[in-house]
């Protein structure tokens, strides 16, 4: 029974490591290098559920993101999560170069 709970706690823990992250972690955006390093953060941590070109999948869409929150309201949704999104999903100066840089899509 222990060996089959293990199994169904690490098949659990790999499912949700896979669904909170991009598989490459590149960096395929121009731009400036911190717009640059905010698009691998957001590779590597949201892009499997927003799209890697923030046109929404799992989650919503982010093209014009920017047009709709102000960076304190992004920042406020990455902290607290909520409507399916986990929270804290990236953390103190990753969190608020995402949050600018998403603050620029308008």
């Amino acid at each position: 029974m222990k060996k089959t709970n293990l199994l169904v706690a690490a098949v659990g823990l790999s499912i949700g490591l896979t669904a909170c992250g991009s598989s490459d972690g590149g960096n395929s955006a121009g731009g400036s290098s911190e717009q640059s390093g905010a698009r691998a953060i957001f590779e590597q941590n949201c892009a499997s559920c927003h799209g890697e070109n923030l046109e929404g999948g799992f989650g919503p869409s982010l093209e014009h993101i920017g047009s709709e929150l102000s960076k304190k309201e992004i920042l406020e949704q990455i902290k607290t999560g909520g409507g399916g999104m986990p929270e804290h999903i990236i953390k103190g100066d990753k969190a608020e170069k995402v949050a600018e840089w998403l603050a620029s899509k308008k």
